[in-house]
């Protein structure tokens, strides 16, 4: 699973051909040893959990990179290397 953005701490990864357990688009963030997963398209929370103030970054940044992240989830369930994707403090 390749991680496709770093910031403030939070791991982004995207799983290739991740369709079985999760059928939306969606986005893994680690940190600090917990990990989420979020829904691309609105940002939900699909499963896990991390800490308040991290999930709200997530779900900012997954607006701000919707477009990309659609983009990146289309390579990834292809089996191609997603781009990597600048994070909010870049």
């Amino acid at each position: 699973m390749p991680t496709i953005s770093m910031f403030y701490g939070i791991l982004i990864k995207m799983f290739f051909r991740d369709i079985d357990k999760h059928k939306t688009p969606h986005i893994h963030a680690e940190y600090q040893g917990a990990t989420a997963v979020y829904s691309i398209p609105d940002g939900e929370l699909l499963a896990g959990k991390i800490p308040p103030q991290k999930q709200k970054i997530v779900i900012a940044w997954i607006e701000i990179h919707k477009d990309d992240l659609i983009a990146d989830w289309s390579l990834a369930v292809n089996g191609k290397t997603p781009f990597k994707i600048k994070g909010l403090d870049q």
